[in-house]
């Protein structure tokens, strides 16, 4: 399988870095031809030009492979953290320039209605880890987790993806190298048991 891993973290030596590394090594060991995207450390440009949002095709080749990965990719590995519940805007400007319409969705109906939107991705299973100082608790009773709708629903969901897991580590802040070290390892099962040795796109 090809599996397309983008990091969206602003620092070097991070846990976000190691969540991707060891995503990416347990893919590679698995089999899996892995294409990794470093958005901050490749100096990405987030920004959207006029000319995408009105629905034209990017005029930049490096945004065109960015969506041609996208979009080519058997299975999909997201790693960013919680920022004022959502992703950092480096990782905001991949989605919105890479995700693109008739690439990754499109929407059909009659003219004058209201379209339906339909996924296109090839991409059936996706994994995303997210990481905050929060604790669980105050993520899921006072801010509601929006990151969790966001990428299974809003975006993902839209665009056809079939099997969508997602993983928040809370408490980085404080966390201790064994508490980090226990992450990165379920980080690794949960990558060796959705892109196992041998698995194949399912038609």
């Amino acid at each position: 399988m090809r599996v397309l891993v983008v990091l969206g973290h602003p620092t070097g030596p991070s846990l976000n870095r190691d969540i991707a590394e060891r995503a990416v090594q347990s893919l590679r060991t698995n089999g899996h031809e892995v294409i990794f995207h470093d958005l901050y450390a490749e100096g990405f440009d987030p920004i959207m030009t006029a000319e995408e949002a009105a629905g034209e095709p990017a005029t930049d080749p490096a945004i065109r492979r960015y969506a041609d990965e996208l979009t080519e990719a058997d299975g999909i590995v997201i790693v960013h953290p919680n920022w004022w519940g959502m992703p950092p805007a480096m990782m905001k400007g991949w989605i919105d320039r890479a995700f693109r319409p008739g690439c990754a969705y499109a929407f059909e109906g009659t003219a004058g209605e209201i379209g339906r939107p339909v996924g296109l991705l090839k991409a059936a299973t996706v994994l995303i880890f997210n990481t905050e100082n929060s604790t669980e608790e105050m993520e899921r009773e006072y801010f509601g987790d929006p990151l969790d709708a966001l990428w299974k629903k809003n975006i993902f969901g839209l665009c056809g993806a079939r099997e969508i897991y997602r993983r928040m580590f809370h408490g980085v802040l404080m966390s201790t190298p064994e508490i980090r070290e226990a992450w990165l390892a379920e980080v690794e099962e949960t990558v060796d048991r959705f892109f196992p040795v041998g698995a194949r796109q399912a038609a």
